[in-house]
């Protein structure tokens, strides 16, 4: 889908409802740079960055632990499931050290199969050392070990 459909959404919403234009903005910038693909670094690029708030830790942080444990588990299968990935395949390893771009290639652009297994070590087991908040950090512990 569109990347920027839910910010955009997100931004409408708020329009109507009479909220002031300032924290509109502040709150798609949030929303538009929160991913774990938008803190990878970029093939073009030394580093990626965003201004890092207090707001914008606890949003990322909340995505974050939304993916992990339990319940991250079972999303993650039923996305799979859901895209027809896979669940492992033989000597399709998983790719560490990705950038935003490789990150984001699909195996239809790529010509590589993607599977549940690999997100796993690609995405969801980095979470728990990517969180930016104290409180982040605790709640992921548990969520990481499960």
């Amino acid at each position: 889908g569109d990347a920027n459909a839910g910010a955009e959404a997100v931004s409408s919403w708020l329009e109507d409802r009479g909220h002031p234009a300032d924290d509109i903005r502040s709150i798609v910038k949030i929303i538009s740079n929160m991913g774990f693909k938008d803190e990878l670094v970029s093939s073009a690029s030394s580093s990626a960055s965003v201004e890092i708030t207090p707001e914008f830790e606890v949003v990322q942080d909340a995505d974050r632990l939304d993916a992990i444990g339990a319940l991250g588990i079972a999303r993650t299968f039923c996305y799979g499931g859901a895209r027809g990935d896979p669940m492992h395949v033989p000597g399709v390893e998983p790719r560490m050290g990705l950038t935003k771009e490789q990150y984001v290639q699909t195996s239809s652009a790529g010509g590589r199969v993607d599977t549940v297994v690999n997100h796993f070590h690609e995405k969801l087991l980095r979470l728990k050392g990517m969180m930016k908040s104290e409180s982040g950090r605790r709640r992921a512990e548990g969520r990481h070990e499960f």
